[in-house]
């Protein structure tokens, strides 16, 4: 069973193709490593799947579901309210001198209270008068264009990084992206947040359900970072930690959001070789919990020691995909890393 299904993605920005028609399933509970050299689509590949970049042709489905906001009633209500809205102003921009004359200087008396019981008879009338000129038709475009326009940016939000962590997919950075000046425990809090029931009015009465879920947070916290072997530095800030540690806290922040899915980009990037056996290890541990791993790596003694299958990105296009020693040996891979005439070389 496939967890991702990517089907013919194409990612634009401008005239500039960053990923271009690439098809791609990630099964459950497997490792999938997307490998290229620099500038391949790999990192934007990944911004589309969590939301980052809104796709500009194709369909990413994350169990089964579109990777996007969903469409509800509630989305229908708001967006007529911003329509009818947009279109009682338009009617009163279009009128706005006349209705002041009809309803305001005509029924004002000087130095008497205004009888504002007379307005709405008085501004009906002027509606009446000429209903289709005054009324109706700056209402038709002023409803059509707020609908327009609201539906517009909502589409625009409709891929957003956090609709695809309350669907189950977490990611980190291919630049450790922590909160420096935070507790590494602070870190990993900060990562539940989706996850939370709790909402502001919660917290600022310290009402029961904040107490209960600040501690079950905690608790959680605390067995990640027993589970990446950070438990030891809970109070410490996040800059104070080795580029190892940093990297296993990105990770331990990621898991925090219970992911099914979790996309790990450059993760041995300036690990020394005893550094990235260990995340080898972490990563082949995080799969034995049932989480899924998309990996974007260049060392490829961890991409051929822990991937189920690997894919291959050059220039936007996928141009491989198999088992690892599968794509070691595909004459089209060789020459994407080392060139033509490298290939050439070693043929004669």
């Amino acid at each position: 069973m496939n967890i991702l299904e990517i089907s013919d993605l194409t990612v634009r920005f401008g005239g500039l193709t960053a990923v271009n028609a690439v098809s791609l399933d990630v099964p459950a509970e497997e490792i999938v490593s997307v490998i290229g050299p620099n500038g391949a689509g790999k990192t934007t590949l990944f911004n589309a799947v969590t939301g980052v970049h809104e796709p500009t042709a194709g369909r990413i489905h994350f169990d089964g579901r579109e990777t996007r906001r969903p469409f509800r009633a509630t989305t229908a209500l708001a967006l007529a309210l911003v329509g009818f809205v947009a279109a009682l102003s338009l009617v009163l921009i279009a009128n706005i001198e006349p209705l002041w004359d009809a309803v305001i200087t005509t029924n004002y008396v000087y130095q008497q209270a205004f009888p504002w019981q007379k307005t709405p008879g008085a501004a009906v009338s002027y509606f009446a008068e000429e209903p289709g000129r005054r009324f109706l038709i700056p209402f038709l475009i002023g409803g059509i264009t707020g609908l327009a326009g609201a539906y517009a940016i909502w589409a625009r939000t409709r891929y957003a990084p956090e609709v695809a962590a309350r669907a189950g997919i977490a990611r980190t950075f291919q630049n450790i992206r922590l909160f420096n000046q935070m507790t590494v425990l602070d870190n990993v809090l900060l990562g539940m947040d989706s996850r939370l029931h709790m909402r502001f009015w919660h917290a600022a009465l310290r009402l029961p359900l904040y107490w209960r879920e600040r501690q079950e947070a905690e608790q959680r916290a605390m067995e990640i970072l027993r589970f990446v072997r950070l438990d030891q530095e809970t109070h410490q800030l996040a800059e104070n930690l080795s580029y190892g540690h940093q990297r296993r806290l990105e990770i331990a922040r990621a898991l925090a959001i219970q992911p099914r899915l979790l996309l790990l980009d450059e993760p041995a990037a300036g690990m020394n070789p005893a550094e990235a056996q260990e995340l080898m290890k972490l990563i082949h541990d995080i799969r034995q919990r049932g989480v899924t791993v998309l990996l974007i790596e260049h060392h490829m003694l961890v991409v051929m020691g822990i991937s189920d299958r690997i894919a291959v990105l050059d220039h936007g296009e996928k141009i491989a995909e198999g088992t690892p020693a599968e794509v070691r040996n595909n004459a089209r891979v060789i020459e994407a890393y080392l060139g033509k005439d490298h290939e050439d070389a070693a043929a004669t």
